[in-house]
């Protein structure tokens, strides 16, 4: 089974992207996953295809309007499509690497691409999107999100990245920062590779790794280690 991802944007052309290269798209070429850019002025009703209007009780800036998006999401998801619909949100929860791996095990998401002031309520209420966001900032629009969250998602399909260990040291993987890596040459611009990592003895590069995993995170994400 394929992870099969559909994305609702006013800027179908910006896909795939990076989605595209590397291991992402190679993944991509062997059917390990697949992705699709609807653009949302297709189901527009009127000749200029407006997909927004003035927000109700004033104020600045556009909304997307319920009719068009759920009209787009009907059509891309009808009744009984078992994949989660996704809204890229400032107001979201943030994504997780927990989540992330959710989604990879799952049939695929619909991935709506959020623009002007946002999206009207009724709809996000009515197809049960799930909000979700990338960071305490704010875009221009979901496209970017959307990329970040796919890429997030499927570089854990099995298969896309190759071996079955290739992610398992990573930082949020096991509630820690992932500690620093070396390669060679052995000394550069006076710095050596920690004499540990060239010891060939795994024990004490395990628990040597551990350590600087847990001081990292110490230092830049306590958060995590109170989790």
């Amino acid at each position: 089974m394929s992870f099969d991802a559909d994305v609702i944007t006013l800027f179908p052309d910006l896909f795939p992207g990076p989605l595209g290269a590397s291991v992402l798209g190679r993944g991509m070429a062997d059917g390990l996953w697949s992705l699709k850019a609807t653009q949302l002025r297709s189901f527009a009703h009127d000749r200029h295809h407006t997909v927004d209007d003035t927000p109700s009780g004033g104020g600045a800036g556009m909304v997307l309007k319920p009719d068009i998006l759920a009209a787009a999401i009907d059509a891309i998801a009808p009744e009984g499509d078992p994949r989660p619909k996704i809204l890229m949100s400032p107001r979201g929860k943030p994504l997780t690497q927990v989540r992330a791996r959710e989604l990879a095990l799952g049939p695929g998401a619909v991935v709506v691409c959020g623009r002007f002031e946002g999206v009207d309520q009724r709809v996000i209420e009515a197809r049960q999107l799930e909000e979700i966001s990338i960071g305490d900032y704010v875009l221009a629009g979901g496209e970017v999100a959307a990329m970040v969250l796919l890429e997030a998602v499927v570089r854990l399909i099995p298969g896309v990245l190759g071996g079955a260990d290739s992610h398992a040291d990573e930082s949020f993987e096991n509630g820690l920062l992932e500690y620093p890596q070396y390669t060679r040459p052995q000394v550069f611009e006076g710095r050596e590779i920690p004499a540990v990592l060239t010891s060939g003895d795994h024990g004490k590069i395990a628990k040597w790794r551990r350590e600087r995993s847990v001081e990292l995170t110490k230092a830049r994400r306590p958060d995590l280690l109170e989790e």
